[in-house]
């Protein structure tokens, strides 16, 4: 079993091009799941992460903050309590629109 506060585990900066204002935690990795990678987002105000695609699908929760998911042609509104499912090899960009941090966990497959 592995048990760690959230707060206490290292943000990092996202550095993938295109991404702007965004840092990311490693909550549950690799290295402690066998299946899949919990991860918890943070997008500052005005930030965005870039528009990407692979091979993989995402479960997304947000916890806090507002902004928009987009595959480039469609955008929805999301906030607190949304959930998102990104199928694989389909386009995904997060955007953070409100006024406050915008900060969602997204799991994928190892």
């Amino acid at each position: 079993m592995y048990v760690q506060k959230a707060d206490s585990v290292v943000r990092k900066k996202v550095r993938d091009e295109g991404a702007k204002k965004v840092t990311i935690q490693l909550l549950i990795d690799k290295h402690k799941a066998r299946t899949f990678v919990m991860r918890r987002f943070f997008v500052e105000r005005g930030g965005e992460t870039p528009l990407h695609e692979h091979s993989w699908e995402h479960e997304v929760y947000i916890l806090k903050g507002y902004g928009i998911v987009t595959d480039g042609k469609v955008k929805h509104k999301i906030g607190p309590n949304t959930v998102v499912y990104v199928p694989p090899n389909q386009k995904h960009q997060f955007k953070n629109i409100g006024r406050s941090t915008f900060s969602f966990l997204c799991l994928i497959p190892k």
